[in-house]
């Protein structure tokens, strides 16, 4: 996971609030378990509606309760693969939320009311350094928790925080080892 400081650039605005994970991928997409290839299938059924332009910028901006629906993983995979790095947003699913932060796609809670304004720009700054997102002349502080903003400038996903603790867990099956033949099969 690469480590995350300062995401920049263009914004894509999604003025729908409530969006759960079945629209953002739906179910029929779900039948593999690499993190990659998914972006084709984002917003799928939406994409198909007449005007529907949504562009693969740094960051989205939607409205409240984004990921909402069931627990899947894949959708912030999909939105990671259309090219989104950060999602702003006045509220998310709390799993959606997790499920973000553990493949470094950063998502940023701001007041529905600096949503709306951030919604009529074109591109901002999200600095998780600062926790400041800024657009249009102005800026706008947020919070993350500090366990996971920790991750997220540091680059570690799950796997990444337990290969730190190498040494102890050597350490712990050299402690444990028993005597007698091995009974799995290298």
């Amino acid at each position: 996971m690469n480590a995350i400081t300062v995401i920049a650039g263009n914004i894509s605005v999604l003025r729908r609030s409530d969006v759960d994970t079945d629209q953002i991928i739906p179910k029929q997409f779900l039948k593999r378990v690499e993190r990659t290839g998914f972006g084709q299938y984002l917003f799928y059924d939406w994409a198909k509606e007449p005007g529907w332009d949504l562009d693969p910028n740094p960051i989205l901006v939607t409205g409240r309760n984004f990921g909402c629906g069931s627990s899947r993983e894949h959708a912030p995979w999909a939105l990671e693969d259309f090219g989104f790095k950060a999602i702003v947003s006045p509220s998310f699913a709390d799993i959606f939320y997790s499920n973000c932060t553990k493949i470094g796609l950063l998502p940023v809670i701001l007041p529905e009311e600096e949503v709306e304004a951030l919604m009529g720009e074109t591109s901002a700054r999200v600095d998780l350094e600062e926790q400041v997102v800024s657009f249009g002349g102005r800026e706008v502080r947020f919070e993350t928790d500090p366990e996971i903003r920790r991750r997220l400038l540091a680059g570690l996903d799950d796997v990444g925080i337990t290969m730190q603790r190498g040494e102890e867990i050597t350490a712990y099956e050299r402690e444990r080892e028993r005597s007698g033949p091995v009974t799995t099969a290298l």
